[in-house]
């Protein structure tokens, strides 16, 4: 008999489900998402959990084991109480989110929440990059920046859940191309809108990353700059990062982490550089084995 858990994923654009099975494969009939966004709502939250969670479940197997719910959820999130406080959804802070999944799925098995950086670096260490790694970080370079950790085959949670939100850590950039600037964190001088809205102060007339990436490939000084100022960033938070965790494995996944063909080499340099000690140099940095797939496979593995 396979077994399925139901992954749920909430991100600030959408909720995606999908049934997936006890090998980290998604049953691609099952996978469906709906739109959210800043004006998300709990109300607006609770209907989008109830259309995908039925049309997941539409196609469970006959017979199939069906073992339980796991979310990966924009945080931050509170898991004794089961509810999120997304920064980017500042309406829907404090939305019950566990037990909305629970009344969408008709109260059956158990219902789990993380973080979704936590489910990305979860997966990726069960099925992905990090898969060899005692001590792995998975780390997603997109519209924010966030993360999770696992040591020695287990999630690092925290005493909240928050446990990886290296997005939300401090860098100084005043030796770096590009000017002086004020320490900052890593979300608000790396992530992919923050790097293009730099990238128009210097001059550049770009509207989005993929914008950036065009126009880099190109010959663009500026765009080529805000890549590597945003590598750079993002390998100084990872060279703390190994220091205080002894990672043997650093994954990055996100739509900004394919910015640049060496955008991921670039953050591993910065981290080499950065590091004082050897023991932390040594930690790869690697790209996602299971591209945008991390956090929902992720969300599966907390249950199967």
């Amino acid at each position: 008999m396979t077994a399925y858990a139901l992954a749920l994923d909430l991100g600030g654009t959408k909720l995606e489900g999908a049934l997936v099975d006890a090998g980290g494969a998604a049953l691609a009939t099952s996978r469906n998402r709906v739109a959210t966004g800043p004006d998300s709502t709990p109300e607006s939250l609770t209907e989008a959990f109830e259309a995908v969670v039925r049309r997941a479940m539409e196609h469970l197997p006959d017979g199939a084991d069906f073992v339980g719910t796991g979310i990966g959820s924009a945080g931050p999130v509170d898991l004794g109480a089961g509810t999120i406080h997304p920064v980017n959804m500042v309406r829907a802070r404090g939305f019950d989110i566990v037990s909305a999944a629970r009344v969408a799925v008709g109260g059956q098995a158990d219902v789990r929440l993380r973080l979704d950086g936590t489910c990305f670096a979860l997966a990726e260490a069960r099925w992905g990059a990090a898969q060899r790694a005692r001590s792995s970080m998975g780390v997603v370079v997109s519209t924010g920046v966030g993360g999770g950790i696992v040591l020695d085959g287990r999630a690092v949670t925290g005493g909240s859940g928050n446990a990886g939100h290296i997005g939300q850590t401090h860098v100084d950039l005043r030796d770096l191309p590009g000017g002086p600037a004020e320490p900052a964190t890593v979300e608000t001088l790396a992530s992919g809108p923050n790097i293009v809205r730099w990238a128009r102060s210097q001059g550049w007339v770009g509207e989005t990353g993929e914008d950036l990436a065009r126009t880099a490939a190109a010959g663009n000084a500026v765009a080529r700059t805000a890549i590597e100022r945003s590598a750079a960033v993002v390998g100084r938070a990872f060279a703390d990062a190994a220091i205080l965790l002894d990672l043997e494995t650093i994954v990055i996944g996100g739509g900004f982490s394919h910015v640049s063909p060496d955008y991921v080499e670039l953050v591993g340099e910065a981290l080499r550089a950065s590091a004082p000690l050897d023991y932390a140099r040594r930690a790869a940095v690697v790209p996602s084995a299971l591209g945008g797939d991390g956090p929902l496979l992720g969300a599966a593995a907390l249950v199967l």
